[in-house]
């Protein structure tokens, strides 16, 4: 199949067109390269540099490059920002995605594969997570989120578009080789954090509270290797042929691990002590998340390769020693 990875070059994006190489299936990449990388994608894969709202351009690699299926990486993800521009998360979440989707179904491609987030649920009723858990959203990124969830399903009815939403906890890790990984600015994530005050990039990794209900105070959360996460995707794509499916999975090992035992991880890992500091909760982290993956392994057959937190870390590890500054 001929894949249209719209954000193809961001951390997510290039691991999974990566995945869909090794998979034999054809990969194309769109990416602005706002976030994304250059280098993070193979020279041998058509890349075409461009915004997923422009019609004229999306419309030309649809018909050009032949694709079949639409893979869409490309929202902006991090919760403060959301919250303090909440019109630049609907514009670009919501708005562009809809763009997209209208040039598509113009185009008759009707498969798509769509990035989602635990972030829909806000404070979970119940834990681990399933699929039915009510939807409550607490930040503008949550509920652009959501929004979009929900535009797939008028769509799916409407016009037979058929899809599966992945709704990821926390992606992490990296290629096995350590020639791409996570390169965000700023980055905002535990794990890469912990890695860059061990290797004295930054002062100290900032702990937000340690004073929850917890067995060691600190959160708890899932995480799932990327190259596992983008293998799940990948594996839906046989999912889709009937006209107006609609499927929905949480993606994450079902364990959590707390920050404390992360850090300690690391530690493990590098051999070399996490400088931390500790402040105060950030507003809007839930004590606990953690997926029930039930669903997607029963529906897709999916088995994570990296089943513990060291093997994901060790990952990271390797990509962030090789390459500190990431791609530049």
């Amino acid at each position: 199949m001929n894949i249209l990875v719209v954000g193809g070059a961001g951390y997510i994006g290039s691991h999974c067109t990566r995945q869909i190489t090794v998979a034999k299936h054809r990969p194309v990449v769109l990416d602005n390269l706002i976030y994304g990388h250059r280098k993070a994608v193979a020279p041998e894969v058509p890349f075409y540099q461009g915004d997923l709202a422009d019609q004229a351009l999306v419309r030309h690699i649809l018909r050009t490059e032949k694709i079949d299926l639409v893979m869409h990486f490309a929202a902006y993800t991090l919760v403060g920002e959301s919250v303090a521009a909440p019109i630049k998360y609907y514009k670009n979440n919501v708005v562009r995605t809809l763009a997209l989707l209208e040039t598509m179904l113009e185009e008759g491609v009707r498969k798509f594969i769509f990035s989602s987030t635990a972030a829909v649920y806000g404070m979970p009723d119940k834990i681990p997570v399933t699929e039915d858990v009510r939807k409550a959203p607490i930040s503008p990124y949550g509920q652009t989120k959501l929004d979009c969830e929900n535009l797939l399903a008028a769509l799916a009815t409407a016009h037979g578009l058929s899809f599966a939403v992945f709704r990821y906890f926390n992606a992490c890790g990296a290629a096995e080789d350590g020639t791409i990984g996570e390169d965000h600015f700023p980055e905002t994530h535990l794990i890469p954090n912990a890695i860059r005050a061990v290797l004295g990039l930054d002062p100290a990794l900032n702990v937000f509270g340690a004073d929850y209900p917890t067995p060691d105070g600190t959160c708890l959360r899932d995480y799932v290797h990327v190259d596992d996460l983008s293998r799940a995707h990948i594996a839906a794509f046989d999912k889709l042929d009937k006209p107006g499916t609609q499927l929905h999975f949480n993606i994450g090992l079902g364990h959590p691990y707390s920050v404390q035992e992360i850090i300690k991880a690391v530690e493990t890992v590098s051999g070399k002590k996490v400088p931390v500091t500790f402040g105060p909760r950030r507003a809007g982290d839930p004590p606990e998340l953690c997926a029930d993956a039930t669903r997607v392994r029963a529906a897709l057959g999916w088995k994570p390769h990296f089943n513990s937190i060291e093997s994901i870390i060790e990952s990271a590890w390797r990509w962030h020693s090789i390459n500190p500054k990431g791609f530049n």
